[in-house]
């Protein structure tokens, strides 16, 4: 997958390594990893001198120790001999810090774990899909090692959903992969002016959907999927399409960013934002086009 060339993971030396670098082992090959950054930002790497004075043989830098614990990590997965591994151990603000990296190295997606039962609270990853000038690929504690065999994409028929549904056409022919559409719609809160039920109303936004659906295919010229169309249920949408996903096996979502314009991707839009808030449990995708990013501080600006 050319999008993938050059992919950055990022490790906080928990028990969620282990299963992060297992699925990226595992995924490296079809999704077309040449280059692979781990990296690893500590608040502090320097050794406090009371430590070195009672420890004098404790010489090794923090930063050397690190790297070695993460290599003998990585070299114990099998991992594609065509791609090649560095590793980046640095001193900062993680967020700041892996931004920083991911941008010098050009990288084409970041890789973070979600954690479920593990202690973490995933905050640097949520702020990661936020804040990232690329693609932000998540994996998930307790998902099976595996490739993915459904796609679920929600999508709204936007020129921004063409986008991310063309994406997923590369991706799925990569990979094998079923792709299955979700668009969400509502019952106008005065319906019941009209005289009709609300499962007469539901029924008729149903079908305007579906028509919407149809022209959208026409106009980019793209193949019929299998679209799910729902009524939006009270509650959290970013739950609602994670419940969705789990209901119909689906082993990855792929969504995109959405900014106040193309270019503003490095903004997320409301929905893609509550996913990323709230989901531990599905692998998950968060598409940006490479190179239609701006500042993210310019793009706070233009909103």
């Amino acid at each position: 997958m050319k999008h993938f060339t050059k992919a950055m993971v990022g490790l906080d030396l928990s028990k969620m390594d282990e299963i992060l670098v297992q699925k990226v082992a595992h995924l490296a090959e079809v999704l077309g990893i040449e280059k692979l950054y781990f990296i690893h930002v500590a608040k502090d790497l320097s050794i406090p001198e009371d430590v070195k004075r009672l420890y004098p043989d404790l010489v090794a830098p923090t930063d050397e120790t690190i790297k070695s614990e993460i290599r003998t990590l990585v070299k114990s997965h099998d991992f594609p001999d065509k791609t090649e591994i560095d590793i980046i151990v640095e001193e900062g603000k993680p967020i700041d810090t892996v931004l920083r990296w991911a941008k010098i190295k050009d990288v084409d997606v970041l890789i973070m774990g979600r954690k479920q039962d593990l202690e973490g609270s995933g905050s640097l990853s949520k702020n990661m899909a936020h804040r990232a000038p690329c693609s932000v690929l998540f994996f998930t504690e307790k998902s099976p090692v595996k490739t993915p065999h459904k796609l679920l994409v929600p999508m709204d028929f936007s020129e921004h959903s063409m986008m991310t549904l063309e994406f997923a056409e590369r991706l799925s022919h990569e990979i094998g992969a079923e792709i299955l559409g979700l668009h969400v719609y509502s019952i106008p809160l005065g319906y019941y002016k009209t005289g009709k039920s609300h499962a007469e109303f539901d029924q008729i936004m149903e079908n305007l959907a579906r028509k919407d659906y149809e022209k959208f295919l026409k106009k980019h010229n793209l193949p019929e999927y299998n679209c799910l169309f729902l009524l939006k249920q009270e509650g959290n949408e970013g739950r609602f399409i994670i419940k969705v996903a789990k209901e119909n096996e689906a082993d990855m979502i792929l969504m995109g960013s959405r900014g106040r314009t193309a270019s503003a991707a490095v903004l997320l839009g409301s929905i893609a934002e509550k996913l990323v808030n709230v989901n531990n449990e599905v692998p998950t995708l968060i598409f940006k086009k490479k190179g239609e990013t701006m500042n993210f501080l310019d793009a706070l600006m233009k909103i």
